[in-house]
C-alpha cells in the first residue's frame, strides 16, 4: 500500500481513516480521536512506535484525571472525618476502584472485537468502503483495470455497474452510496472508471472513482444542469427520431402508425373513463421495454386503482412509485415530480429517458402542466419523453392519442378517435409519405 501523506490523511473523513487503519491492522482504532488516529497511521507506515502503545498512552492519560479527581474528593473526606493533617495521595487508587477502572476499559475492547465480526458479515454481500482521494490512494495501482456499464441502484443507496446489462453477473462492480450521492447517479446512467479487486470477504470488485457519466467527464455533470444552463432552459426541438415499437400488439401498432411518438415527445393519452387509457399505456411500456438498453424507462402511478397497481407490478416494467387514488393530490404530485426529476438528470447527461404517468387527472393543474412540459429533445444530446394519461388534453402536447367512448363501449379496440388524435410535425418522424398516409386515413374516417 502506498505511503499516505499526513496532509492527505487530514483531509480525509473519519470513515476513510478507519478503513485505512483496519487495513494496517491497528487495534482499537475506533476509540482514537482523529489526530491520534492520523499519528497512529503515520507511525505504522513509517515502521515507528506501535499504534497500540499510542492508544495505551491515550487511555492512561485519560485515566489520570479521573484518579486525581477521586483523590481530591477522598482528601476532603479525610480532612472532615479523619485525623487532623491526614491527606490522601491523589495518584493512589483503592483496589476496588482499580478493578472498576479495568473492567470499564475492557468493555470498549470487547465491543471492538465484536465489530469486525459484524463488519465481515455485512461485507460478505457488498463492500462498503467509501472512495475518497485518500482511500483511492490506498488501493493498489498495479494492474488497475477499468470497467464500464449501466448503473443499477439498490434500496440502501449504493448500487452496481452492470457490465452486461440488463441482468446481474459476477463481473458487476460495486458502487458505494457515497459515490452515488456525490455524482448524483441514477438508474440507467452509463459510467466508467477504474476498479480494485475485491478484498477479503467481499464478493464484488469496487469502483475506485467515476471518470465518465454517459460519455461525459464526471466533473462536468451536475443535477439538472448542463454546460451551466438549467434543464428547463435548455433548447427544445420537435422530435425527429421515431420510436419503432414493432411487435404484433394492435394497440401499439395503431398508435405507431396514426400518432407516431419520438424521442422528446410530449404525449397525452386522453379519453373518458373506461376507454382503455391505462391499458394503452401499459402496452406502450411493454413495447418500450423491448427497445435498446440505453433507454431509461420510469413508470409512476399517481391516482391509480389498487387493481391496476397490482397488474403493473406483475408486468415487465415495475413502477418506480405507485400511489392510489386514495392519496392526496399533493402526494400524487410529489410522486410524479420525483419521476420527472430522475428523467431530467438522465437527459441532461446526454441519455434518453421515458417517463410514463398514470394519471395526471388527480394532480393540481400546475403540477400536471409542469410534468408534461418537461419533455424535450435536446439537439445533439439527450431527450426526455413524457407519456401520460388524462381525461382530456392539457394543451402543449406534441402528440395526442384520443380514445373514443362509443368505440370502447362497442368493444372495438383500439378505440382511437382519429379526428381528435394528432401529432405535430409528423413529417419529421415518418417523412412526407408517412404524413400523407396519416392524413389519408383521417379523410377515410370522415367519409
Amino acid at each position: 500500500m502506498p505511503v499516505l501523506e499526513r496532509s492527505a490523511l487530514a483531509d480525509s473523513p473519519l470513515a476513510d481513516l478507519h478503513a485505512i487503519a483496519s487495513e494496517l491492522g491497528i487495534d482499537g482504532f475506533r476509540r482514537l480521536r482523529k489526530e491520534e488516529l492520523i499519528d497512529a497511521i503515520v507511525a505504522r507506515q513509517n515502521g515507528g512506535a506501535a499504534p497500540e502503545a499510542a492508544e495505551e498512552g491515550a487511555d492512561e492519560a485519560s485515566a489520570r484525571p479521573r484518579r486525581r479527581r477521586g483523590g481530591r474528593s477522598r482528601g476532603r473526606r479525610d480532612d472532615a472525618d479523619g485525623p487532623s493533617g491526614a491527606v490522601s495521595d491523589p495518584d493512589v487508587e483503592t483496589e476496588a476502584e482499580a478493578a472498576a477502572a479495568a473492567a470499564k476499559s475492557a468493555e470498549p475492547a470487547k465491543r471492538e472485537r465484536s465489530r469486525p465480526e459484524r463488519g465481515r458479515r455485512e461485507r460478505a454481500e457488498a463492500p462498503t468502503a467509501d472512495k475518497t482521494p485518500a482511500a483511492a490512494a490506498a488501493a493498489p495501482a498495479d494492474g488497475e483495470r477499468s470497467a464500464e456499464g449501466v448503473v443499477s441502484l439498490v434500496d440502501n443507496g449504493s448500487g452496481f455497474v452492470r457490465v452486461n446489462p440488463p441482468g446481474p453477473s459476477d463481473e458487476d462492480v460495486y458502487v458505494s452510496a457515497a459515490q452515488v450521492r456525490r455524482c448524483e447517479l441514477v438508474d440507467g446512467d452509463r459510467v466508467s472508471g477504474p476498479v480494485r479487486p475485491p478484498r477479503r470477504s467481499e464478493r464484488f470488485a469496487s469502483l475506485v472513482r467515476v471518470d465518465t457519466i454517459n460519455g461525459r467527464p464526471a466533473d462536468q455533470v451536475s443535477d439538472g444542469v448542463r454546460d451551466g444552463v438549467r434543464f428547463d432552459e435548455l433548447p427544445a426541438r420537435f422530435p425527429t427520431e421515431r420510436f419503432a415499437f414493432g411487435g404484433d400488439d394492435e394497440t401499439v401498432k395503431a398508435i405507431e402508425f396514426l400518432t407516431p411518438i419520438g424521442r422528446g415527445s410530449r404525449v397525452t393519452i386522453a379519453g373518458p373513463a373506461h376507454t382503455g387509457k391505462s391499458e394503452a399505456l401499459r402496452r406502450l411500456a411493454a413495447a418500450l421495454a423491448k427497445l435498446d438498453g440505453e433507454l431509461e424507462q420510469v413508470v409512476v402511478l399517481a391516482g391509480a386503482r389498487p387493481e391496476e397497481i397490482a397488474e403493473w407490478a406483475e408486468g415487465p416494467v415495475t413502477p418506480a412509485a405507485a400511489v392510489s387514488f386514495a392519496a392526496s393530490a399533493d402526494a400524487q404530485a410529489q410522486a410524479v415530480e420525483r419521476a420527472i426529476d430522475q428523467g431530467k438528470r438522465v437527459a441532461a447527461r446526454g441519455g434518453h429517458a421515458v417517463v410514463l404517468i398514470d394519471t395526471l387527472q388527480g394532480l393540481p393543474t400546475g403540477a400536471a402542466r409542469k410534468a408534461l412540459a418537461a419533455a424535450r429533445w435536446i439537439p445533439g444530446n439527450g431527450s426526455l419523453t413524457v407519456i401520460a394519461t388524462a381525461a382530456a388534453p392539457l394543451g402543449g402536447e406534441t402528440t395526442v392519442v384520443a380514445l373514443d367512448a362509443e368505440l370502447a363501449g362497442a368493444r372495438r379496440f383500439p378505440a382511437i378517435n382519429l379526428l381528435a388524435s394528432r401529432t405535430l410535425r409528423p413529417e419529421l418522424l415518418v417523412g412526407e409519405a408517412g404524413a400523407a398516409a396519416i392524413a389519408e386515413a383521417v379523410r377515410e374516417e370522415t367519409e
